[in-house]
Formats: structure tokens, sequence, C-alpha cells
């Protein structure tokens, strides 16, 4: 391979010419002595990092620094955590350590590149790197906020300049993307960076589909721009003649949201309408805010017809992330829906900066969503016995971006995510409350502790000491907090059954003359498929294992004792190979050398040839394969990435794979036989099922069919596109189904 030559003098010129950038960008917030800083801090990483390079060849220098600009000029922070993006990778990555941060920078510093710091070290198999790393940013997350923002800057630039990394590498960090770091970016108010950081997951995740909407948006660009110009002149005019100042323009939707309304409705791209949102952002003085967005918003609805149902007044009651804004949907010129955002300077400062802006602005703004959120997850972070990846889809499950308001008896407002239960309810008003519920009146009306609130629900909860948290109450709580309490109680119940299992085992064991040590009782556990010496404790107290399974496990031991182990281990390695062998085991190429190894389709997502595919080694079930773009991908590659393998299809044979097709159209006689010929008869295809269902003239069916592959299935969609009433062919996914 050629070596790539080097200018070095090049080089260096433009690492002083990115620094320079970073100066600027940071100017505003500028004060004494807070360059020097800065400068130190470039002279510390420009030396750690000085002969380590990025996977496209650059010095690695560009990195620190291209994160220290997005801090500073996409989201607005200020000196401390410039010098922490700046230093961000160098404990990591060098000899440097936090001791030698903290002497040089202060605490503050080495407390925040601490958090950005992941963590090295062996852990068990159960659990997982990426979870742990993620809990300990979060937990100084309760202390600084500044580690979370940091850390964002740091993934949108590795992001952006993904393109040289391998495949697998791509897909992991899009996955980890999307599922973690693009809802946290929303739920701190940072909707630019969130876009983005969809954007850019969906380009490396779903590439064909990415690519596609993006060439239909450049093919329709100068046609929307003239729609949006005719769209905005007569509403600058009316405000211009109301003496209001406002910037009035149209700005594109994100490729990631333009492909969720597609499939969230099932339609093609030439049905999205709302391609892009006008925004009127007034310039206000901060007592007359409210007053004139509102005129703003008689003076657009004067123009164009409002759809009622789509108003959201944000002003009167933010969202928790501090977000402000008054949203309408109003029939344009041409006979189409079109959303208008109208909001002051403060109130896009705060959209598009989120958290930075929001502390900027914060004497005006009392105890804000976003603090109470900030002290939601520190309670969540006070439970020390979570597990990380049971602490991770609990705090998934608390950025939601949808809220609802529900009122206490006194008429205290409080703030839940949307699909909150009357025991979500009662767990934020306290803990003890929630443990003791056993019912709750909305609107006066008793109701069961599983309703589902609505916003402006009036609540109020009744209790009983005799009450208890219950298993079932997991399947219906939505709220961390909730979780959280309810977990750690059934824990306590569990250890206090436990420790009668553990007096009743040793009994038992004294009379089969087994030895009661902690060896003996991890082979027990492990005999009986149990995670913990605990579990096998309150399976004794329950009565689950008896005698007899105790006597099983002895005469066990008895024939393994003969055996060697390095036999036992080979033997279960055989069995995992026996167990997964299948007729199909020579379509898919897996891993780096890609072999041929044994797999499992996986059911959750049912890919085909084709397909853009990888691999996932279960626990328990050998190798299970997942399309990229299925629904559980993000959250199995967030959170096990060590435990991802590369795979590929060969077109080694003609087998036949299941996959469901779902028809919608206009109910004609005959539609149904026209459907199975052209499936059966036409393209010789088998059909396993067929569930079809007619309402009022509208035709709705889902058929699972056999097909060799992806040209296969879509030669198959076209042919049913063009039978007379067909209006939408689509492929769905079958059930989510756990990682296991």
């Amino acid at each position: 391979m050629k070596e790539i030559e080097i200018d070095l003098e090049a080089e260096k010129n433009e690492i002083l010419k990115r620094y320079r950038a970073l100066l600027r960008a940071c100017k505003s917030t500028l004060q004494k002595g807070d360059k020097r800083m800065i400068r130190k801090a470039f002279d510390m990483a420009l030396e750690s990092h000085k002969d380590m390079r990025r996977k496209s060849g650059e010095p690695y220098i560009y990195h620190p620094i291209a994160v220290a600009q997005i801090a500073a000029e996409e989201i607005g922070l200020g000196t401390t955590s410039i010098v922490c993006a700046l230093l961000h990778d160098v404990v990591e990555d060098t000899n440097m350590t936090l001791d030698e941060i903290e002497m040089e920078f202060g605490k503050k510093v080495a407390k925040i590149i601490d958090g950005l710091t992941k963590i090295s070290g062996v852990f068990d198999t159960n659990s997982s790197l990426q979870a742990e790393n993620f809990r300990k940013m979060l937990l100084t997350l309760a202390d600084d906020v500044r580690v979370i923002l940091i850390k964002l800057a740091d993934r949108l630039h590795n992001m952006r300049t993904m393109e040289f990394m391998p495949r697998d590498k791509q897909l992991k960090l899009s996955s980890e993307t999307v599922y973690l770091y693009a809802p946290l970016a929303h739920r701190l108010g940072l909707y630019a960076i969130k876009s983005e950081l969809e954007d850019l997951s969906m380009k490396y995740m779903e590439r064909e589909t990415y690519q596609f909407i993006k060439k239909k948006l450049n093919e329709k660009k100068a046609e929307r721009e003239r729609f949006i110009r005719d769209f905005i002149e007569p509403v600058n005019k009316a405000l211009q003649a109301q003496e209001i100042h406002a910037d009035v323009f149209g700005r594109p939707k994100s490729i990631h949201s333009i492909w969720n309304k597609m499939k969230k409705k099932s339609i093609p791209f030439e049905e999205v309408y709302d391609l892009f949102a006008i925004r009127i952002i007034l310039d206000s003085a901060p007592d007359q805010e409210k007053a004139d967005c509102w005129k703003a918003y008689s003076i657009v609805t004067d123009q164009y017809r409002p759809n009622p149902d789509r108003l959201r007044d944000w002003i009167s009651s933010p969202k928790a992330n501090g977000y402000e804004s008054l949203h309408t949907t109003v029939m344009g010129p041409r006979g189409q829906w079109v959303e208008v955002q109208i909001r002051t300077k403060r109130m896009n400062e705060i959209a598009e900066k989120g958290f930075a802006a929001h502390w900027k602005y914060k004497e005006s703004s009392t105890d804000s969503g976003l603090d109470q959120w900030v002290q939601k997850v520190r309670d969540m972070l006070k439970n020390p016995d979570t597990n990380a990846l049971d602490f991770i889809d609990d705090f998934k499950m608390n950025l939601f971006s949808d809220e609802i308001f529900i009122f206490t008896p006194k008429g205290a407002l409080i703030q839940l995510p949307l699909n909150a239960t009357a025991l979500d309810f009662a767990f934020e008003i306290h803990t003890d409350v929630g443990a003791s519920c056993i019912g709750a009146k909305v609107n006066h009306k008793l109701v069961p502790l599983s309703y589902k609130l609505q916003n402006g629900d009036q609540v109020e909860i009744i209790t009983s000491g005799k009450q208890t948290p219950k298993e079932d109450w997991l399947n219906f709580v939505v709220t961390a907090k909730a979780k959280a309490k309810i977990k750690s109680a059934l824990k306590e119940e569990k250890r206090k059954i436990a420790e009668d299992g553990k007096e009743i085992l040793e009994r038992k064991m004294k009379s089969l003359k087994i030895t009661y040590n902690s060896e003996n009782l991890h082979k027990l556990s492990y005999f009986f498929k149990l995670q913990s010496t605990q579990d096998l404790f309150y399976n004794i107290a329950k009565g689950v294992i008896d005698m007899k399974d105790l006597k099983e496990y002895q005469a066990f031991e008895k024939n393994v004792e003969n055996k060697p182990q390095d036999k036992i281990e080979q033997e279960q390695v055989q069995n995992l190979i026996r167990n997964l062998k299948s007729k199909d085991s020579d379509m898919l190429l897996i891993g780096e050398d890609m072999q041929k190894i044994d797999y499992k389709l996986a059911n959750c997502c049912n890919p085909i040839p084709g397909d853009d595919v990888f691999g996932f080694v279960t626990v328990s079930d050998g190798i299970k394969i997942h399309r990229t773009n299925c629904p559980n991908a993000a959250k199995l590659m967030a959170n096990y990435g060590y435990r991802i393998v590369k795979a590929r299809w060969t077109n080694q044979q003609e087998l036949a794979f299941l996959t469901g097709l779902r028809i919608t159209g206009i109910d004609e006689v005959g539609l149904i036989n026209k459907l199975t010929t052209v499936i059966s008869t036409d393209f010789k295809v088998n059909i396993r099922s067929i569930t079809v269902d007619s309402d009022n003239g509208i035709f709705e069916g889902s058929i699972m069919v056999y097909v060799n592959d992806t040209n296969h299935l879509e030669n198959l969609i076209k042919k049913i596109k063009l039978i007379k009433g067909v209006t939408g062919v689509n492929r769905f996914d079958s059930v989510i189904e756990k990682a296991s």
C-alpha cells in the first residue's frame, strides 16, 4: 500500500486556523483570564495527542477542537466546558491522569472529565459495558449537566465524521445514538442537535431510504421555496402593518421525521405534505411576549384557516425541557396543511440551545421542568442496586417528549409522561402514597390503579395501610420513579422470603449429606438455571424446588465427577451447535472473517436474503440474525454492542423465507381472488395465512407469504400494486421480542 505523504507544516497551520475559529466562537462568553486557560488546555491536548491520528488519517487534535467548537457555537457553553471539551479524551487515550488535570485546572474540570471518561476493567457477562458507562456519565449529570452537553457535542462530531469507520462500528454507534443520545438531546431541549443525530444515524442504519428521501427533497427544493415565498408574503405585510417586528421563514423538516411520518401513516413520500414548517420569530419585550405571540397567531389565522384540533400552546404551559412556542396548522394557498410555529427570540434561543440558554434566562423562570427532570434523574440514581441495563431502560422511559398536566385535589400542577397511570401519579406525590395506593378518584369518579390519565385530569389517591406493592404493577406504570420504587419493594419482599429458603435448604442438604458451602450453592444455581443463589433460596422457600429435584442434582453431580472438566465444556459446546443446526446454515456468512456459522432468524423482524443484517450472540439461543432496521436493533446494539457480529447473505440456494405484507385498497368485487391469483399462480409464492377486514368499502388485509429474497419480494409488491383497487402495499415486521 502506498504511503500517504503528510505535509506537517500545512497541518500545523490548519490546527492553528481551527484553534482561532474556536476562540472566535466563544468570544461572547470570554472573561478575564479565560483565553489563557483555553490556550493551556489546547496546548495540553495538542501535546497529549501529538502522535495520534483519526481513522481518516487526520491529526487527532482536530476532534477535540471540533467538539469544543460545537459546545461553544451550537450549544452556547462557556469557558469551563470548552476546556473540558478540549481535554475530554486525554485521560482515556494518553498517560495523563485526573490528578494532573485537577492540579492544572481545578476540581470542577477534573470531575467533568471523569464523567466523560469510559470505565475500564472487567465486567461480568450479564452486565453491559456501554450501559455502565452511560450510567457513570449520568451520575455526573446529577452534579453538572455540562457532562452530558459535552458528550452530545462529542457524539455529534463522531457521527459527522463516521464514513471512515468499519460498517459494524457505524451500526453500533448509530444505534446507540438513536436509542439514547438523540432522546437525551431532545429532553435537554437541543432540537437542532437531536434532529441531526437522528438523520446521521439513519444515514448509516437505513442507507437506501435516507438517500431516497434526500434525493426527493432536493428535486422539489425550488418548488418548495416558491411555495414558502407565496405563503409568507401576506403574513409579513400584515405583521408590518401592525408594527410587529418579526423574522418569518420556512424550515425543512428532518429526513428522519419525514421517514417516521411515512412509516406511521404507511404513505409514500409524495403524500407527506408537511415537509417544512413556517417559523415566526418575534422581537418582543419580556413582559409582552405572550400577548405578541397571540397577536401573531391572530394575524396568521386571518390569512389562512386553522385546523382547530392542531393548536399547541406551549407558552402557557411550557414543555418539561423548557420549550415554549405556539404551534398551529393552517390550510395553505394550494390546499395543503402547513405547520406554523410562533415564538420570541428568547424562546427560540431556548429551543435551539436548550439547557445552556435555559440557565441564561433562569431568573425569569422559577423551578422549571428541566430542573425537575434533573431532580428525577438524581432520584433514580439514588437507587444503588439497579442493574445498569434496567436503569437505562427506565431512564429511556423518562426521555418522553410528550407530557400531560395533572391537577391534585388542591389544584397543584404535576407533570407526567404521556400514558401515565393513576399509580404513577401516586408515586409522583410520595413513595409511601404509591406503595399503599388501592385506587383513585379521577374527576370525582372512582378508577382502578391502571387507569391512564388524560391531560387536565384532577386526581385524588385512595390509600390503605394493608396494601403492599405487587409484581403486576410493573406492567402498567410508566415513570422511572414508580418502576424503581416498586422493584426495590419487591426485592425487599423477595429477600425476606429467600432468608427462610436459606434455612430450609441448609436442612435439606444436610439430610442428603451434601456439604453446605458457596461452591455447592453456585453449582446448584447453575444446575437449576438460576441467576443467583438468592433465586435458589427463593425457589426453595416457594416450593418450586423440592427434595426430588435435589436428589436429581445429586445424581447428576456423581456422573459429572467421573468426567474431566474440558470434556464437559466440549459436550456443552457440541450440544449448542447440534441444537442450532438448520437446513439453511450456509446461507449467511458471519463474523470478521465471514465464516459459515449456524444461526437462527429472529422472529421480531423476519430477515430475508438481501436485507441488511447483523448477528446477535444470545445467552441461550446461539446467534440470532436481525435486520439492521429491526424494531429491536437500536436497543440491542446500544446495550450489547460487544455481542454484535457482522453478517451478510450468500446466494447459494433457493430457500423460502416467511415475511408479511399489509395491503390496503378499495373493496371491489373479486379483489381477494385477484390478489391470491397474482401471489400464488403468477408468482408461484406460497401463502401461509391471510386475514382480511373490510369496512364501508375500505379493504385492509395482512398476508404472510414465503419469498426467496428482497428482489423477489420487491417484484411481488410491484405486481400487487398494479391490481385495480389496491392503494398501498407495505412489508411489516412481526412482534417485538426481548433480548435474550
